[in-house]
């Protein structure tokens, strides 16, 4: 599977550079005077967001991350070189963490964003930073400062402004396909989405939004049933979430396909309850007027705002779409452009 969205992995900051002891030969100068010159920096670890990444799959092929060491002084009053930084490239949206104590070190949320992941050692001192007065001819230096050096983990969280959630088999790729310039694998079998896929719907007056469609929910997700389990973290900082849900099951089967999104929803991050929801019934070309009707009035019940649409047909997607862009352009009049959810 190409989509990788949690890996853990190794940075080492480069040593700094050993100061040196040297001597210059100059007549009536007590052995010539000190000129041994500093020892360079060693080089930093940085992690930097990059919007055109959308995967950790470069952490599947390379674990380990190191920073070139700095260069020993010299003599004559020469520094060591510094050593070459170390810059990795993470997808936006890239969560930091200790990989000891789980502690949150840096979210990644803006492009070219920078984490200083691990600082390189300072150079150590020759001996011409200690000649005084009284001592002209020091023979003293210093070595340089290691770098540092730790294990991270980094967790991928998608920047999406709706999620698209649902059962397999509801019809979120398909509808994700009609929305947007995405192209999605679309079959009849359950988990026909293994990972999740983003899209852009796009507006007339307005700007565009992403919406994420992760793999299909199952009861239990939350303790690891299904593949959506995997991915529940991409959700977290959409402003929208949509629920799909197939109303061409029978009888009470469609109430208790929505109980069973918001019971995961809930049982993952309670917070989630928190943000817009929206119902949205699919597939109603296979189900007669009456069937629709009743369906809404039992969802209303809910106290969620219902759609009706057909995603295969097509009925209906023109509404969906206006309601979408109307409830983005609140969120975003509200001060939601921070869809993390914090």
């Amino acid at each position: 599977m190409g989509f990788v969205d949690e890996a853990k992995f190794f940075v080492k900051a480069g040593d700094g550079g050993n100061g040196c002891v040297s001597f210059r030969r100059e007549k009536f100068v007590p052995r010539g005077g000190p000129n041994g010159g500093d020892g360079g920096k060693g080089g930093d670890v940085f992690l930097v967001a990059d919007r055109n990444l959308r995967s950790l799959i470069d952490f599947r092929y390379r674990s380990h991350f190191r920073a070139d060491n700095g260069s020993g002084g010299q003599g004559s009053d020469k520094h060591g070189r510094g050593g070459k930084d170390s810059v990795i490239r993470v997808p936006l949206g890239s969560v930091i963490k200790d990989a000891d104590s789980g502690v949150v070190l840096a979210d990644l949320t803006e492009p070219e964003q920078t984490f200083l992941a691990a600082a390189g050692g300072r150079g150590g001192l020759g001996n011409a930073r200690f000649a005084t007065s009284t001592n002209r001819a020091p023979r003293k230096a210093t070595p340089g400062q290691p770098g540092e050096e730790r294990w991270l983990v980094i967790e991928l969280k998608l920047l999406a402004d709706v999620g698209l959630i649902g059962l397999p088999n509801a019809g979120k790729s398909t509808l994700l396909s009609r929305l947007s310039a995405a192209n999605p694998k679309i079959a009849s079998y359950p988990f026909t989405t293994l990972e999740p896929q983003l899209g852009v719907l796009q507006f007339p007056h307005t700007d565009p939004c992403i919406i994420a469609d992760i793999p299909g929910l199952i009861e239990g997700a939350h303790q690891g049933v299904g593949l959506g389990h995997q991915f529940l973290r991409h959700i977290e900082r959409t402003a929208v979430l949509l629920h799909l849900i197939d109303a061409s099951t029978e009888d009470d089967q469609p109430l208790a396909d929505y109980r069973v999104l918001a019971k995961e929803l809930a049982a993952y991050n309670r917070e989630l309850l928190d943000r817009r929801h929206l119902l949205v019934l699919n597939k109603i070309d296979l189900i007669d007027g009456a069937r629709l009707a009743e369906l809404i009035d039992r969802f209303a019940a809910t106290g969620q705002e219902v759609l009706a649409i057909s995603a295969e047909t097509g009925r209906g997607l023109e509404a969906l779409k206006e309601r979408i862009g109307a409830i983005m352009e609140a969120v975003r009049a509200e001060g939601g452009d921070d869809l993390s959810g914090e």
